[in-house]
Parts: structure tokens; sequence; C-alpha cells
């Protein structure tokens, strides 16, 4: 059985278009690639809001469940290019839930969000029996901006470079690095699976499209979550109905990438990846998308251009072979993580 979010081919048919009463100020309703909508406010400015179920990482503290909650949640109104402002969320616990725990949880989502400047303006919190773990049932972050200070994974157009951020399979490599660490650390170096352990703090995009934006290059950002850095290439392409020539070979690699997904038998393109950030831009402003996000501690690559031809969507892997773009069937990282826990309780 699938696991992880519907495929493209169910949400086209089940869920886009039932979306209530329509709104001529919805300007960017739900679907499938594109991070949040965007409803206009006013002839000046619009409002842009993202949700996301947020689970905890067996191994990681609640401090970082907390973390988690408000970075992905604020990553989605980041890569339309609009400050993070507000948020809601709904914290369900298990009924044995001790109260240090629970607030430890709230804790470290207040610190999260304060240091985003993210004001926390509603939710609901309490204890259910049918609960069998810490979960945010949902994390609803907003912001507003002018209406044409934003952009979505639409806006990519022929010409444009495509720029990815820290290289792929962040969020799988990191977490899993944590799930296995036992496993990892009896196979290779110590310091390498520490440094596995700590991509798990750069799961979150949004300085990553803050420092991209203030170019003035990017025409789009998508970040490659379920499905990978491949998946969300072919949601951008999709989206801006245009061809995408992407080369596996200009990616960032770290090497403890690499460790944990070879260890694993995970192809890491295809791994989800909150924290790679995917931008197109002006082919002109690259280097000043790189150049910006270098400053800011980032690394970043150009590893593609857009093309008209949308029969051309492809990536060239390392080995010198093209594969398609798609939404793969099945995340690898479910599967292996699934497997890590069944590993660990036994």
């Amino acid at each position: 059985m699938k696991i992880g979010k519907v495929d493209l081919d169910f949400f086209e048919k089940n869920i886009k278009g039932r979306v209530g009463k329509e709104n001529p100020k919805v300007l960017v309703p739900p679907q499938s690639g594109v991070d949040a909508s965007v409803i206009e406010v006013d002839e000046e400015r619009v409002l842009v809001v993202a949700e996301d179920p947020i689970f905890p990482a067996p191994g990681l503290p609640l401090s970082m469940f907390g973390w988690f909650s408000v970075h992905i949640g604020a990553s989605d109104v980041a890569v339309l290019g609009v400050e993070p402002q507000y948020l809601t969320y709904s914290l369900l616990v298990p009924q044995d839930t001790e109260e240090k725990d629970l607030k430890e949880i709230v804790d470290s989502i207040h610190g999260a969000a304060k240091q985003l400047g993210i004001s926390i303006v509603g939710g609901h919190t309490g204890y259910y029996p049918t609960v069998i773990t810490p979960l945010v049932g949902g994390i609803t972050v907003f912001g507003f901006a002018g209406k044409k200070d934003y952009v979505t994974p639409r806006g990519a157009k022929p010409g444009d470079k495509i720029v990815l951020t820290k290289g792929p399979a962040v969020e799988a490599a990191g977490l899993l690095s944590v799930l296995y660490e036992k496993r990892l650390k009896a196979k290779y170096d110590v310091r390498l699976v520490e440094k596995a352990k700590r991509l798990c703090k750069k799961i979150t995009v949004v300085e990553d499209a803050r420092e991209a934006m203030k170019t003035g290059q990017v025409t789009s950002m998508h970040d490659a979550t379920e499905g990978g850095v491949i998946g969300g290439l072919f949601e951008i392409a999709n989206a801006s109905n245009v061809g995408v020539k992407a080369y596996e070979d200009r990616f960032i690699y770290p090497k403890e990438t690499s460790m944990v997904c070879e260890e694993l038998g995970i192809d890491p393109v295809e791994a989800i990846a909150e924290g790679s950030l995917i931008i197109t831009c002006e082919a002109g402003g690259t280097q000043k998308v790189v150049n910006a996000l270098a400053e800011a501690g980032i690394e970043s690559t150009e590893i593609g251009e857009i093309v008209e031809d949308t029969s051309k969507r492809t990536l060239r892997r390392r080995d010198g072979s093209e594969q398609e773009l798609a939404i793969p069937d099945q995340d690898p990282f479910w599967p292996a993580f699934f497997a890590g826990l069944k590993e660990k309780e036994a």
C-alpha cells in the first residue's frame, strides 16, 4: 500500500475542483505542485495561506518536533516569496502524555515562531485516546504581500535557469540517520553519521527563499518534499506548462547524504527533500542568486534550464542515462522509515 500523500492521478480525479464555493478572490486555488494558496484582500494586497500535518521523528527530542512544525509550515509560504507572519496549529497528544512533554512541544513551537518573526494567533491543544503519538493535525501559516510581490511554481518560463539548494534528500538522509544511527555507526565514520544527523536542522527553506527573493531574479520556487527533487522538478514543469533539462552531476552531493542513501538502497533524487529548494530564475541572474545564498551560508548550484518543449522533461543521471521527470509512485523514504521502526522495536 502506498504511504504518503496521494498521487497526481488521485488529486486530479478526486480533489481538484472539489473546493467548495467558487470565489474570484481566490487567485491561486489548491493545485498539485503549488505549495500555498493566494487570496485577494484588496486592490493592492493578497493573503498567502498554507497548511501541513506534522509527525514526530523517532529518536529526536520533542523540541525538534515543535521546530519542524513551524519551519515546515512556514516554508510553504516562504516559497511563494512571502514572509510567513501568522500561524495556528492543532496539537493532539495521547492521554498519558506528561505535562512536561506537552510543555516542551508548546515551548519549542513558540520559540521557533518567535525566531522567524511569526505570531501564533490560535489553534487547539488536547489529549485524545485514539492518538498514539503526539502530532500536529495541521499547522496553518499565512502572510500578506503586495499583488506583484509573490511567485508561484507556475512562473517558470523558457530560458530560465534552475538552482537547487543543499542537494537532494535532505530530510530523508537527516531523519533516517537518526533512526538507523546504530547500524550506520557500526559501518561508517562516527563523525560522518553525526554530520548526517545534523541535516535535521536543515529541514527548512525559509532562509533560502528569503535570500533568493532579495535578488529580484526569481521566477518560481518549490521545496522538494515527498517525491524528492525529481518530483519537485516535475511539479514545476507541470504547473508552468514547460519543459525541463536537469543534470544530476551538477547537484551538491554531501558525503553524509550519499552514505545514508547508499546504505539503505534509496535513490536520493526520489526521496523526500524538505530543505532542498528548487528555484527558477532569470538566466542572467543565476550567479546573483547563488552568491546571495552563499553569503547566507546556504550552498546551491545551477542544475539545469527551463525549455519550451513540454515533451522534454528529463533528468540526466550521473551514469549518463536520461530519466523522465515524474512524481515517484512511492517515495522511498517511507518504506525505509517504517522498516527502521520495526528494526528498532525488534
